[in-house]
């Protein structure tokens, strides 16, 4: 057994489920700091419906009293992670494929694009046919273009939601939760009398205070949270194992390609070891700083199928070595820069949904929002993402209110993906 194999064990079927750690934080004020956890919009017809989620922090309160805040995503946590390969300790281990806007002078790294490889403004270049390649090999079992090209679209999950509709699990997940916490408010005030009172000199009378001219006052608003004296703030992040264990390579014929499989899983392994272990960015942000708790030790488990858990000991450097030797076995493709090619969004926006009025639902998969319709003697699948707009008659509602087996669905679909679903009121 080689240093690089010795985690080959991890990718047969009776392998480990996951590599999972466990970090304690507290702010940088200390224990009982107050600090500032993410918001969020209110849910879609909360305003006629005060039971729906009004906005702002996201805190479940449960029956016994306890309660759990979010404060970091695991998309964020993914987007504040996915960056640093694009550093200089790191930018070896990953092609960096960039889009440029020369007139503007802008740089897109496809590290920083917000939905990786299926991201609309890496697609608009000539970036556009290779990553479709990718995506359809994806579709067909085959990971090894993707990983090629944009490997960490498979660490950290991507959804080719405008095109193939391929999607990828994320195998590298963190979370920052905070259990029991108080919630707190603020109020500011911005004062015309500290400074100069325009109203008063008679001029710009009609000034408001959008314009910086008149009082502008904020009373209430979410002031951060804080820990009560059984409460904690901890970092939850895994490397899923068992979905790892579904990246394959397959030859033209279809059947898997062994030795090729076990470089690949090598290579996104080592990067899902980098992106785990790299040490965490305590600023979150503005008035949320986090650092660990030295007082309560990180755990570092494997955990098995059988559900048994046991000590991994593998620091970070460990896991770039690792990254290193995997990636120069595996082989991936150079730098590459692209200019923006504005041509290919416009005909990306000339492309017209295909109206399929009076569909009929046939089955669906609420999980992933995905369904099966008959339109004119056919079946269709068609997916329904977050820019789906779904209506019943002229009222927006949820997925799960309209689609349902026997529904007759008004649908505008394009690329197998729904731009509208509307039921009759």
């Amino acid at each position: 057994m080689t240093e690089l194999t010795k985690f080959d064990k991890w990718f047969e079927d009776n392998g480990a489920a996951a590599l999972v750690i466990r970090e304690y934080l507290i702010p940088v004020e200390g224990a009982d700091g107050v600090f500032f956890p993410a918001t969020y919009a209110a849910q879609l017809g909360a305003d006629k419906d005060k039971e729906k989620f009004q906005g702002g922090y996201n805190i479940d309160t449960f029956a016994d009293g306890t309660n759990v805040c979010l404060v970091d995503s695991v998309g964020s946590q993914a987007n504040r992670i996915e960056p640093l390969f694009a550093g200089k300790d790191y930018a070896d281990l990953v092609p960096q494929i960039v889009v440029t806007f020369p007139v503007k002078g802008i740089r897109l790294n496809l590290l920083s694009a917000n939905h990786r490889a299926a991201d609309a403004l890496v697609r608009c270049s000539a970036f556009e046919h290779e990553l479709r390649t990718a995506f359809q090999e994806v579709l067909r079992g085959n990971a090894e273009k993707l990983a090629q090209l944009a490997p960490t679209s498979l660490v950290f999950g991507v959804w080719d939601s405008r095109d193939t509709s391929a999607k990828v699990p994320r195998l590298v997940s963190s979370t920052i939760r905070a259990f029991n916490v108080r919630i707190h408010t603020r109020s500011a005030n911005f004062l015309t009398q500290m400074t100069i009172d325009l109203a008063k000199l008679e001029i710009l009378p009609d000034a408001e205070s959008k314009d910086g001219f008149a009082n502008a006052l904020a009373s209430k608003a979410p002031g951060g949270v804080q820990l009560c004296p059984n409460g904690s703030i901890r970092r939850d992040a895994t490397i899923s194992l068992a979905a790892l264990r579904r990246l394959s390579v397959l030859e033209a014929d279809g059947t898997e390609a062994v030795d090729r499989t076990a470089v690949l899983r090598r290579y996104i392994l080592g990067l899902s070891l980098v992106a785990l272990t790299a040490p965490l960015d305590p600023f979150l942000r503005q008035g949320c700083n986090l650092v660990p708790d030295t007082e309560k030790p990180r755990e570092f488990k494997l955990v098995n199928l059988d559900g048994t858990r046991s000590d991994f000991v593998f620091t970070h450097d460990d896991a770039v070595e690792y990254a290193t030797d995997a990636m120069k076995k595996f082989g991936i493709q150079s730098n590459q820069e692209q200019p923006f090619d504005p041509s290919i969004a416009e005909k990306a926006g000339e492309a017209k949904p295909e109206k399929m009025n009076g569909a009929e639902v046939i089955s669906v998969d609420a999980a992933t929002k995905k369904f099966r319709v008959k339109f004119k003697q056919k079946d269709f699948e068609v997916t329904a993402n977050a820019e789906t707009v779904i209506k019943r008659g002229k009222d927006q509602t949820e997925f799960e209110s309209v689609v349902n087996i026997g529904a007759k669905l008004n649908l505008e679909v394009l690329n197998s993906v729904a731009s509208s679903i509307t039921a009759k009121k």
